[in-house]
């Protein structure tokens, strides 16, 4: 398995496929409401398994999300080095803290990974969530 910045027009495209994949096609999440404006200036981030994508995932303003895996390959990992991933580019771009808005059935993973519960739970696509922050280690601290 390895972990790209999607950066070409076939890695843009493998993207968002494993996005329509999981979130519009297994959670039943409206197309309009999964692919949005942030998408254009956004960090994209693939996974694959030789040649096939996998996993996906999104940086945008300090922001993870979309983080997206198929089903066949959870519970090996792919999710936390794509948050993983996220964390050390948001390091690049100059945040020293990440946000995200986890599926109450995802919180656990993320508490694993150091994050925090903020706030209210609300409906994201009409998905239940709970906002999480990390503060990240800088290699200068």
């Amino acid at each position: 398995m390895h972990i790209i910045e999607a950066d070409s027009k076939e890695e843009i495209l493998d993207h968002f496929s494993i996005r329509g994949r999981v979130f519009i096609i297994e959670q039943n999440v409206p197309w309009e409401e999964e692919y949005d404006h942030n998408d254009y200036t956004a960090t994209l981030f693939n996974a694959y398994d030789g040649e096939k994508i996998v996993g996906a995932a999104r940086l945008y303003a300090g922001k993870i999300g979309r983080i997206a895996v198929l089903e066949e390959h959870r519970g090996q990992g792919l999710g936390r080095k794509l948050v993983e991933r996220c964390e050390a580019e948001a390091i690049k771009q100059g945040f020293n803290k990440v946000k995200l808005a986890a599926q109450l059935e995802s919180i656990v993973f993320y508490e694993k990974l150091g994050y925090e519960i903020y706030g209210d739970i609300f409906l994201d696509a009409g998905i239940p969530h709970r906002n999480m922050k990390k503060l990240l280690e800088t290699p200068d601290a």
